[in-house]
Formats: structure tokens, sequence, C-alpha cells
């Protein structure tokens, strides 16, 4: 009897469809742990990439136990050596300190069978050919930064002192004054202006230049240490959290002094550039001439509107000359050090906006524009290298389209320029030492990564070497598109990417939400793999939202004029743009117009609140994740690029300022911060929940304890799932 009945009810479910299948059924289904870079499975679900690296003009793959020789025409692969081979020629089999793997593997010398590989402490040099191990150099421990010239000696800093390390081992303290007030080679001023190091060797490795930054006279910001959960108290020690200040220049305070100091390696001896006095200026992009005896760096005024390129005698510390000077109404931003041709001692390339996009121009080392090397209304984006056969320089710009990136090649001689890659999507390309061959890695929105190998030349040849396959190729992913509109001047492109809801059906309504960012060097469309889309998207459109991402005026690769709009009163044009992409959405029958959101992180953080509270007729939700809430807590370089001082500036300061808006928060916001945040201090999202509170506004507040300005590892998994929950408590319902 029972049987029968089961039977009936298992009829019955048939009959009604609840078992028939469906297109969600049968696709697996997404989790952050999926697609969110702290996730447990995030590697998995990322397409297939190649370890790959230059032997001079030869190609080799690094994995985990072995290194092959790749063949540029056919791209079949010769093994070279295993990781077993290695740890036998070194004599390390029996050793602790094995090499463990060859991903790091480095072929030093273009024209040597040498493998350079990396155990716990050390680099070791082995010859592949002979079998033989060629040297063993241990790494300085403990380094606050680190840098090995050809000759083999290494400049460091160790417990805020520079020492340089030479090749038979023997240390060299250059300074004794090191602190957390006084730091040496490492990133000044804020790593603003290209800046990402202080160590700077010349090209044969005689001298090396670097930064020494006095901050002393910065004010201490007071962050704070919360202890682990499992730590325990020395004897003696206390439990409660420790004060971790640093020092941070907001803007119209007083700046740090840097300066920089060249040591030469012959005599042992320690000189610093005659710059004059360094209060209230920026010096970067430093960069050697190819004797050594020249340093070159550009030299910005405070108010970032003036940028002269100065060489100095290297040997003496002495100013030689001005070479190039830019100005401009606004401001100018050198990004990236001269660099010299190497078939010619005379002549170097500079890369400037002065004619409105970022284009390559030749000097000679007197300072003379000799030519404009690429020009348009688009921009060059880096410099890769040169192929000195051809006499030509290879570069990455955008003039296929403002959303791609792409590979190319100029002659320096006769201006010709040469597409290398295949005109399509992103691509990240590697240049071989010798400037004869490159190494492609590329997306387009369908495409999830690819591998070509490039001849580099006038009929450039590309060889596909490997295609990943669709890492979510059975999963239920939504649609990505992609298109433009007019930002509010009437005039300008601006560039979207959607996310339709999984099983997008468009005779429903969906609850939308937009994701932002908008602020100077970054960009979110791009023709990559589903147009550049995040994981948290994909995780948003399968419960069932529409996700919308517009590039506004301000962002970069677009042009000076494109970036500058918003000079001084930052945030008023981006919102502009923002709502032309509102006004769209709101033309489609698909998106519900009472259920629209916004997320966005730092400046979008800022963006976020800024859009909740001048426009709550239409934003019922936002998440702002580390978001400036005005601009005069900010760091004086960046902040006063974009706004000038609060002195200079003080309508636009008042103007951008969120606390004023706090009494306009209608809608439900959630505010998420790192404890930790050294880049948008924890004073803005406080001061924020201060000026709530007078206004009678409730705005809800997170922090993650410990965490700098993004959240690391796995929190990131919880924050994004803190962040969902969020829209699905306040945005999902009707």
């Amino acid at each position: 009897m029972k049987i029968k009945s089961l039977l009936s009810l298992v009829g019955l479910v048939a009959l009604t469809g609840l078992l028939r299948p469906t297109p969600s059924m049968a696709q697996r289904q997404f989790t952050l742990e999926d697609l969110n870079f702290g996730g447990t499975n995030y590697r998995n679900m990322r397409p297939e990439a190649r370890y790959l690296t230059w032997w001079g003009g030869k190609l080799v793959r690094q994995d985990l136990n072995s290194c092959s020789l790749v063949n540029s025409k056919t791209g079949k692969e010769t093994s070279l050596f295993s990781l077993d081979d290695i740890n036998r020629w070194a004599g390390l089999e029996k050793s602790n300190e094995i090499v463990r793997h060859l991903y790091s593997a480095e072929f030093p010398y273009p024209d040597r069978p040498v493998v350079m590989v990396k155990n716990g402490t050390e680099d070791i040099y082995v010859n592949f050919k002979t079998h033989k191990l060629e040297k063993r150099i241990t790494r300085p421990s403990n380094t606050q930064a680190s840098d090995r010239n050809e000759q083999d000696m290494t400049a460091f800093v160790r417990n805020h002192q520079l020492f340089v390390t030479e090749k038979s081992g023997k240390e060299h303290q250059l300074t004794t004054d090191g602190s957390s007030d006084i730091v040496y080679g490492q990133s000044v001023h804020r790593d603003e202006f290209g800046i990402n190091g202080g160590l700077f060797w010349s090209p044969k490795g005689n001298r090396l230049a670097f930064y020494r930054m006095d901050q002393s006279m910065v004010s201490a910001y007071p962050l704070v240490d919360i202890p682990e959960l499992d730590w325990t108290p020395e004897k003696g020690e206390s439990r409660a959290a420790k004060a971790a200040p640093i020092r941070y220049p907001m803007a119209g305070e007083t700046s740090h002094k840097v300066t920089v100091g060249v040591y030469d390696a012959s005599t042992g001896k320690v000189l610093y550039l005659q710059a004059g006095d360094p209060t209230d200026r920026y010096f970067t992009n430093i960069a050697w001439s190819p004797d050594e005896k020249t340093i070159y760096m550009f030299e910005v005024n405070r108010d970032q509107n003036d940028c002269r390129l100065v060489s100095y005698d290297a040997t003496t510390g002495k100013k030689l000359k001005e070479l190039y000077r830019e100005t401009d109404a606004k401001y100018v931003e050198p990004t990236h050090p001269i660099v010299f041709l190497p078939w010619n001692d005379n002549e170097f390339i500079l890369q400037s906006q002065k004619d409105g996009y970022n284009h390559i121009y030749l000097f000679n080392k007197e300072g003379q524009q000799i030519k404009q090397l690429t020009s348009g209304k688009w921009v060059v984006i880096d410099v890769l290298g040169f192929n000195t056969k051809q006499k030509s320089i290879v570069y990455v710009s955008n003039e296929c389209n403002p959303i791609q990136r792409n590979t190319w090649l100029v002659n320096v001689s006769t201006g010709k320029r040469t597409l290398l890659d295949n005109g399509r999507g992103y691509h990240f390309a590697t240049l071989s030492k010798d400037g004869g061959m490159l190494l492609d890695n590329y997306s387009e929105p369908t495409v999830p990564r690819k591998y070509d190998i490039i001849a580099v030349g006038a009929n450039p040849q590309r060889t596909n070497y490997f295609t990943a396959p669709n890492p979510w190729k059975g999963y239920n992913v939504p649609e990505y598109s992609n298109g433009t509109i007019k930002a509010a001047d009437g005039k300008t492109d601006l560039y979207w990417r959607m996310v339709k809801p999984v099983n997008f059906d468009p005779n429903k309504q969906y609850p939308t939400v937009i994701y932002v960012y908008g602020g100077p060097h970054a960009h979110n469309v791009d023709a990559s793999w589903n147009w550049g889309s995040r994981g948290w998207e994909t995780y948003m459109a399968q419960k069932g939202y529409l996700l919308f991402i517009l590039d506004n005026r301000g962002s970069e690769h677009r042009g000076k004029d494109f970036e500058q709009a918003t000079f001084r009163h930052l945030g008023q044009e981006e919102m502009k743009d923002q709502m032309e992409g509102v006004k769209y959405l709101q033309l489609l029958p698909y998106v519900d117009k009472n259920r629209i959101g916004v997320h966005g992180w730092s400046f979008g953080g800022f963006m976020t609140i800024s859009l909740l509270t001048n426009y709550p007729e239409v934003f019922k939700v936002g998440v702002a994740g580390g978001p400036v809430i005005d601009w005069k807590w900010y760091e004086v370089m960046y902040g006063e690029r974009y706004m000038d001082t609060p002195q200079a500036n003080p309508e636009g300061y008042a103007q951008t300022s969120l606390l004023q808006k706090a009494k306009d928060l209608k809608g439900k916001l959630q505010i998420i911060i790192g404890l930790n945040d050294p880049v948008v201090v924890p004073q803005h999202a406080y001061s924020f929940l201060k000026a709530c509170i007078a206004a009678g506004t409730q705005p809800d507040f997170f922090v993650y304890p410990g965490e700098p300005h993004n959240m690391r590892g796995h929190q990131s998994v919880h924050l994004h799932e803190r962040i969902t929950q969020y829209f699905e408590d306040n945005l999902k319902q009707k």
C-alpha cells in the first residue's frame, strides 16, 4: 500500500512538472568560494595560465617539476631539465634546503645555459648543459626592500638601514640614522608619480641611486593593532591593543622631504644630489645614462603644474642641466622615466600628455626634441622595450579601441607603426631580451585566455601556443554585454558593461546594482573575458540581479581632457556621468526603477555615498567600502593633484565633502572599512558616522580588525557575503 501511494505521488509530481529539468537545474551554480579571489576554489575557476619566461630570444615553460624549451614556430615543447636534476646537480638532494618548484626559474644569461632557482634562503645558479653548480648566493633576510644588480651585488634595507652586499657576500652598511621617520631605499611620495621602489642600480651595476625620505615633520596618524585571537602575551606584556601610527601627510598640511643619494661601489662613498631645498617638491622617475655618469629625474612642484627633467653628475652630485619643462593649467603627472635608445647613447624617449594624449617623444641628451614618435587621439599605455636590430620600440596602446590593449612596433627612423597582435581583446605581452620575440597573453570578451608567440617585425608572425579551456563550462553563466552612452557633456563616449540575471526574462523587472569606481588611474570596462567582469557580478546575477558598470570621465586611458574634467571638484562630473547611465537603465523595461542600488570601494565608496545622498529618490541601497568622505583628510600627493589644497580651493572641498550630505541619507547604507587602512584612514568613516548621528540618519557600519584598505585572503569571501546579504535584505524584495 505504501509503495503504491509513493508511485502515485511520483506520477503526480511528474505530471505537474516539479521534476522536469530546467536550465538552472541542469547546470552547476557558482559560490563565492569559486568566484572570489580569496575563495578555496578560485584558482580552479580561473582560465588556465602558463608560467613562461625568456632565455634570451628563446621561450621556456616553467612548471612544478620541469622546464621545457618552447618552439616559437610550432609551440611544441622539449624538456630542458627536471626538478630532480637541479637538486642533484646542485648537490641539494639530501639537504633540507632543496628547491621545491621551478615556477620561478630564471635564465639570467641570454647566451649561456644557466638557470637560477631559489630555495628558502639562496639563489642557486646551475649550468644545465655541464650539469654543474656555478654559484650559490644567500639572499638577505628580513628586508624592507631589496634589489640585485648584474654583478651580483645586492642593495637592501634591514631595520631601516641601507646596506650593499658585494658578490663575495661582504656587507657594507651605508646608513646609521634610518628609522620609521628616516626611510631609505623604499617608495616615497606615497607611491604616486609611478613610484614603486627606492633602489636604482646603474646599467652596469657600478653605482646605486636611492631615496631618502625624512617624514619626521609629518603628522602621525593613530592606527591601532588588535591582537590575533590566539595571541598570548609574553611575561610582562600587556594584553591591550597596540598603537601602530603611520606618517600621513594630509592635503594642505606639512609633507615629507625627499633627497636622492648615490653610492659608488668602487670608492664605497655616498653623496647626495644637489637638488636644492626638497620642501614641497617631488622627485620621481629616476633614470641613468648608459655610461653611468649621469642621473636624470623629474622634479615636480607641490602644485603639480610644473614638471622639469633635470640631469645630475653622479660623481659629484652637482646639477648639470634642465633638459625639459612641461607646465599645465591643471596638473602634470610624470609616471615614466626616460629611456635611452640601446643603439644610440645620445638619444632617449620620453612620455608626455602635452598634446592631450600620452605619447612617445624622441629627444637628444641635450634636451632638444627630435620628433614625436606616436600621435593620435589614443594613449600609449606602456613601453615594453626595443628591437635593436630593427631600431624600433615595442609599446602598448589603445589605438584599436579605447577599451582594448594591444601591442605595437614603431620604427624610430621612419615613424612607421605595426600592429603586432591580432588587434582584438586585451593583451599583456612580454618581450624577449633581444627584442625579437613576444609572448602574448591575452583574452577577448568570449575567449578566456590565449597565448601567442609573435616574431617581432614589419610582418609579424603569430603562432598560437596555448588556448585555455573555459573553466566555467557546465555552469549557469549570465549574459555579459557592452556598449556606449554619451557623457553628461553630450559628446563624449562612455563605455559600459552589463551583466544580466541568470535565466534572464525580458518580460520581468529586476533589481539593479550599479558597481562604480570612477576615479583616476583605473577603469572597469575593457575588452577582456566577459568584458572585464568581476566574479561578484556573476554571483549577483545568479541571485537575480542586473549589474551595470560605467567608466565615467575622470577615469584612465582616455586622454587629458577626459581625465582632467573632474579637476578641483571630484565626484561632481563623475556623478553626472553615472546618472546618464541611470537614465539609460530607466529606459529598459526589465530594470526595476524602484530597486536600484550602488556599490563601490575606495573612490567607489566615495561615489557610492555621493550618489546615495545626492540622488536619494533614485538609489534605494548602497554599500560603500573604504570611502573617502572629505578630501581634506586624504594624502597630499593625490589629493592636491586633483583638488588643490583646502586653502586654495575651499569651495571645491566644501562642495565635495560628504559630511554635509549626512542629513540627506534616505536609503539603506552600509559602510565597511579595514581598521588598519593606511590609504583612506578610518577618520573618514568615523566622521561620517558622527555627522549622521548629529543629523539623525541611520547608516550601518562594519569593520575588519587588522585589515588594510582591501580585505586579504579568505576575509574577502566574508566581505562579499556581507555585501551580497545587504542587497538581499534591502533591495531584493519590492
